[in-house]
């Protein structure tokens, strides 16, 4: 079997007391990643994604409110407040492609991810839309999620992990996990396949199917 490729996402921080003790088991392992950040957490807890900036993490947007789908919310004004507000907050630590996760309420994949007037959003302001392909649920599934995780990632030959930076998610288990990776022989990414990529740089990819947009 050749070598899984693997790249770690952790969504929905920053959160104080969490996300500085995801980053320090990272650096030891020399791992980069994306956090995938809430916009109304950078009030707080700026100083936590400056942090992960600063030791080479990618920062993207993953919404302001991360509480209604585009798709269950179409109209244009909501799409380009829960993506600009937060775009402003990440300011000079955004990635140079203005990286963007949708939310996906518990990481389903379907037509409520995206609205049209979100995607029109996204590609007027040439935002990169990442999706993912391995959500292992650590922050409901406390005894099974590392299981789940290594299963996901011997399915595909290039795995976009969806962990989480927040009460109740993989900062128990993370360590575990990684040496559970490293076993495999997983070769760590911090870039993205372009099956997970639906946007980028002003332009749609073939992956922007009807599948993922509500109206």
């Amino acid at each position: 079997m050749p070598p899984r490729r693997v790249t770690l996402t952790f969504d929905n921080g920053p959160t104080p007391g969490i996300t500085e003790r995801v980053l320090e088991i990272l650096e030891r392992r020399g791992i980069r990643s994306t956090f995938f950040v809430i916009g109304r957490n950078l009030a707080e807890a700026a100083s936590l994604a400056r942090q992960a900036h600063a030791a080479g993490h990618w920062i993207g947007n993953h919404t302001f409110s991360h509480a209604v789908a585009f798709g269950d919310r179409p109209e244009a004004n909501f799409a380009a407040d829960e993506i600009a507000t937060t775009q402003r907050a990440i300011g000079e630590l955004s990635h140079p492609n203005n990286l963007f996760r949708p939310y996906g309420n518990s990481g389903l994949i379907g037509p409520h991810l995206l609205s049209r007037a979100a995607i029109a959003y996204l590609l007027a302001n040439r935002f990169q839309t990442v999706l993912w392909n391995s959500v292992p649920g650590d922050w409901r599934d406390a005894a099974g999620w590392v299981e789940t995780c290594i299963a996901q990632v011997l399915e595909n030959e290039w795995s976009v992990v969806v962990l989480h930076d927040i009460d109740n998610g993989c900062l128990p288990r993370l360590p575990e996990l990684l040496q559970r990776l490293n076993d495999l022989g997983a070769v760590y990414e911090q870039d993205f396949p372009e099956s997970v990529i639906l946007t980028r740089d002003g332009s749609r990819t073939v992956n922007l199917s009807p599948e993922y947009v509500s109206d």
